[in-house]
């Protein structure tokens, strides 16, 4: 049994690595339960967001999927011999053949409590990641009724021609996570500082916001985003799709974004009475910016979050669709000078073009860091095994 922990894209990775590790052990997994307790508090189960029949049918030739625990086993548990525990973040699959499966025999029942990152990303063998990819970008499919949104959203985007997807990371709970300030009044920074000593389990209280900001590790403001918009010659008249939640600051903080790009839309400007049902769902509406996301002329994250990181390596998979890796640190660092006359406009904007034209999401391999897979290219990220790659690539 698996209890998956964080937002939609976080727990979708989860999920891809303990149906894989089910498979290795050659033990039944039970239907992943959701996180409910989250910040976003979504109650959403497995079933309200993606198609349950369809995700254990596309992997029974692989691993033993159940809806909940045969009626022997619930007993045991109700009883009290369930042995509960989180996994070792980053673990070989040697570390759940001999640490994971004696328990599994032991107590006939494991739960897994925590499951992000808890699979290596790189040194595992190549059917490993192939089954990581299958689940990704077959099995866990939406429910039709997501995925018949989905369609409605990108229907209309697509009758008005080209949109970019701008993944702006510009919610309270980001920013106030974050300790990321800039261009907030004082008033706004002491809201957003009370916010972050409110959660306990946001562990770093003192954050200097300037020196955070300079080291590119800030979701880029929507003033800043739109000079890079600007500076990458995305044309006006493109629809600006934003896939986020309420952005911090509303309408006020969205003016230069606005105002550069008049067709800015949102899930809830497009399907004003069709996300009823979705409201106060958290995970259900990042589901459908998700399929967005996916389908977009050009996808843009302003922070490597798990949406931006997930989406850009199924953007890869779907044929390497052209996905813009921002260099906070550089784009900051150009701003400034921007802004303090020390750098005119086309100085500025060509700066920024010659900086992006390898970070597209073109075909590349993940970067390994021996004993620091926080600090390495995400798996998910760019799943490099599963993915047609040009001929040069492939020989590496």
């Amino acid at each position: 049994m698996v209890s998956c922990n964080g937002g939609l894209n976080q727990m979708r990775a989860a999920i891809c690595d303990m149906v894989t590790v089910a498979r290795y052990l050659n033990v039944t997994l039970i239907v992943p339960e959701l996180d409910k307790t989250s910040f976003w508090a979504d109650p959403s189960e497995f079933r309200d967001i993606f198609d349950v029949d369809y995700f254990i049918a596309s992997l029974r030739d692989e691993v033993r999927i159940l809806k909940e625990l045969p009626p022997r086993l619930k007993k045991r548990v109700e009883q009290g011999y369930l042995r509960s525990m989180p996994p070792v973040s980053w673990s070989d699959i040697s570390y759940y053949h001999n640490q994971i499966l004696p328990m599994i025999k032991k107590y006939k029942v494991l739960h897994l409590n925590k499951t992000d990152a808890r699979l290596a990303n790189n040194g595992l063998p190549m059917e490993i990641q192939k089954l990581r990819c299958r689940v990704n970008f077959d099995a866990l499919r939406f429910t039709p009724e997501i995925e018949e949104l989905g369609r409605r959203v990108v229907q209309i985007l697509r009758q008005n021609g080209p949109f970019v997807v701008l993944h702006l990371r510009y919610e309270m709970d980001m920013l106030a996570f974050s300790g990321c300030t800039h261009g907030c009044s004082n008033e706004e920074a002491e809201e957003l500082t009370r916010m972050r000593y409110a959660y306990p389990w946001w562990k770093e209280k003192v954050i200097d916001s300037k020196a955070k900001r300079k080291d590119g590790l800030c979701p880029l403001t929507p003033e800043e985003i739109a000079m890079v918009l600007k500076a990458l010659d995305i044309d006006r008249h493109y629809q600006i799709y934003i896939a986020a939640g309420e952005i911090y600051g509303g309408q006020r903080r969205m003016a230069a974004l606005t105002s550069a790009y008049p067709n800015v839309v949102r899930k809830e400007t497009l399907l004003p009475s069709g996300l009823r049902f979705f409201q106060n769902h958290s995970s259900q509406m990042a589901a459908l910016d998700y399929m967005v996301s996916l389908e977009s002329d050009v996808f843009i994250p302003t922070y490597d979050g798990n949406m931006a990181k997930v989406v850009e390596g199924h953007r890869r998979y779907l044929g390497f669709k052209k996905t813009v890796l921002l260099d906070r640190k550089l784009i900051v660092e150009l701003v400034d000078e921007y802004k303090n006359g020390t750098l005119s406009w086309t100085d500025f904007s060509s700066s920024v073009k010659a900086s992006h034209t390898s970070r597209m999401g073109a075909p590349s391999r993940r970067q390994v860091i021996p004993d620091k897979p926080k600090e390495e290219d995400y798996f998910y990220a760019n799943p490099h095994e599963c993915l047609h790659q040009p001929d040069e690539l492939s020989a590496l």
